[in-house]
């Protein structure tokens, strides 16, 4: 039976990232079908199509062919326990994304090979840089016309401040494209297209030497010629591959293929699982110390929830990534935050809304468990004698703000429940003016596509509808110490400046313009704002 230290080392827990349309969730769908986790891939695309992606479960997900939340994927794969999380890669639900990215050991990065870095790649790039995180680049879409990978090799170490070393080196693109040279073992595997884009044909791998003949015709001559060109230009000035430099997020091994077609995903698999690294240590806010993975005691944190996954039972699951130990069904621990026991009486494994109950998972493992309400997003559960808190997960400052209400004043406990549970999930933050009740909230978001997100599930999940009055703030800042509701009223601000409250009771002050912050700056010696704040519940 393996050991602790064995059952943690398996572990490969990643995220992918990416932005929107380059592939992500496509190539989330091919690993779980070379895996054999699924029998057939939906594709994200056709808005019509009765098969979709397993990782894109909500009804606004399935209707816009967009990703709007992050998703749990697990499946094991030659030894290897694997856990996916993928992320929205729409800039308006980074929030998300960035609190998926604390959970995860490495980050594959998806890149369109006609677009190269695009906007949103940079600022998820960032968010793992931050974290110092292996940072694996697979360039997509290598079925249709591209780039030259040259210069995308470029722009990836301009623009990213990232060294990248090519895995692979693809022969031609588009009509012309007719495999991959691998590096390491020197073969050449060819691309078998079949006019099927969810083909499920695994490639030839064909061993011939650069120069020899019979390339020609597999190949064709010119892509022969320009392929020897490239690798010699490659092995003579590229970088060294370096394993630690991987580990620590300062070079980026690069894959080409085409998720779509299956082509590249299964050698991709099978090169990350043998480079990316088993689950780290996460430091112990309280000490500074690290916490040992393979340390008997469990603990974990809380990096997401997510209501309603199960529409029968309108549950609530908490997303808790274990960091050390070994997690068992009807196990007692701590939280930290609520500062009680409690039992983990059912921990659930995740593929995307479907589950299955789990008597045991290790360090690395992502586990749902039943949230009564109790758990928020951050939150620190621990066993054995030893207490641990790691470190908050903090909240991005929301851009748009808008007056939403119900339309239906008889169903005002559904319209409460609903924005106080989306809350909790992080997929919004609502405020409430001083001394208001519920009948109408100001919410606040990153982007406004979560707006609408918004409306969908009030919609759908609590059967509410509602009305929205976008609201001309642009600036938000927590009030730092203890103000009560009369002292914050005391103010000396601009007539505009609006006085909320965040459902904590935490006191904030809602600007149209930087002016107005400064304004209050000015005339209130004695007050301190924050641009950020711990507002998730």
């Amino acid at each position: 039976m393996p050991t602790l230290a064995e059952n943690v080392s398996s572990r490969r827990t990643f995220a992918i990232i990416s932005h929107p349309d380059a592939g992500k969730t496509t190539l989330t769908e091919k690993l779980l079908l070379y895996t054999g986790t699924i029998q057939s891939a939906g594709s994200v695309k056709g808005k019509s199509s009765a098969k979709h992606a397993v990782s894109d479960w909500m009804d606004i997900e399935k209707q816009r062919g967009i990703s709007v939340t992050s998703s749990v994927l697990q499946f094991t794969y030659k030894g290897c326990c694997v856990n996916i999380l993928d992320t929205p890669g729409h800039q308006d639900f980074s929030e998300d994304t960035y609190r998926t990215l604390m959970a995860a050991d490495a980050a594959v990065m998806v890149i369109d090979g006609a677009k190269g870095v695009e906007a949103q790649t940079v600022k998820l790039f960032k968010v793992c840089a931050l974290r110092g995180i292996p940072i694996f680049t697979f360039v997509n879409k290598l079925d249709r016309e591209t780039r030259d990978p040259f210069d995308l090799m470029e722009e990836i170490e301009d623009v990213l401040g990232i060294g990248t070393y090519p895995m692979n080196w693809p022969i031609g693109n588009g009509r012309t494209f007719r495999g991959v040279f691998d590096r390491a073992s020197r073969r050449v595997l060819a691309f078998e297209g079949d006019g099927r884009a969810n083909a499920a044909k695994k490639v030839a791998e064909v061993e011939a030497e650069l120069g020899d003949p019979a390339l020609d015709a597999l190949i064709g001559e010119e892509n022969h010629k320009n392929l020897m060109d490239d690798i010699e230009l490659l092995d003579g000035a590229d970088h060294e591959f370096d394993l630690e430099a991987v580990r620590t997020g300062k070079l980026s091994p690069v894959f080409f293929g085409s998720a779509l077609t299956n082509f590249g995903v299964e050698p991709f698999l099978a090169d990350f699982l043998r480079l990316a690294p088993a689950p780290g240590a996460h430091t112990d806010a309280l000490t500074g110390e690290a916490v040992d993975p393979i340390a008997d005691e469990f603990s974990g944190f809380v990096f997401k929830i997510q209501a309603n996954m199960d529409k029968n039972h309108r549950d609530r699951i908490a997303f808790v990534r274990i960091c050390s130990g070994k997690f068992e069904r009807g196990m007692d621990a701590y939280h930290v935050q609520g500062g009680r026991k409690i039992k983990l009486a059912t921990g659930t494994a995740m593929m995307a809304d479907d589950r299955a109950i789990v008597d045991e998972a290790y360090a690395g493992d992502i586990v749902g468990l039943f949230d009564p309400g109790i758990f928020s997003i951050g939150d620190t559960l621990c066993a054995g004698k030893r207490r641990v808190q790691f470190a908050g997960i903090p909240t991005f400052a929301p851009e748009h703000f808008a007056r939403v209400s119900q339309v239906d004043t008889l169903k005002r406990k559904q319209f409460v429940k609903g924005m106080e549970e989306l809350a909790q999930e992080g997929a919004i933050q609502i405020f409430r003016e001083l001394g208001a009740g519920m009948e109408s909230v100001i919410v606040g978001v990153v982007g406004e596509l979560q707006f609408d997100v918004l409306e969908q599930r009030l919609k759908s999940e609590y059967h509410v509808a509602v009305r929205r009055q976008p609201l001309g703030y642009t600036d938000i800042r927590w009030i730092q110490g203890e103000y009560d509701e009369d002292a914050v009223r005391a103010l000396n601000l601009t007539r505009d400046t609006l006085r909320v409250e965040d459902m904590r009771g935490g006191k904030l002050l809602l600007f149209t313009s930087p002016w107005n912050v400064d304004w209050a700056n000015e005339h209130n010696p004695d007050l301190t704002l924050s641009e950020f704040g711990n507002v998730t519940f």
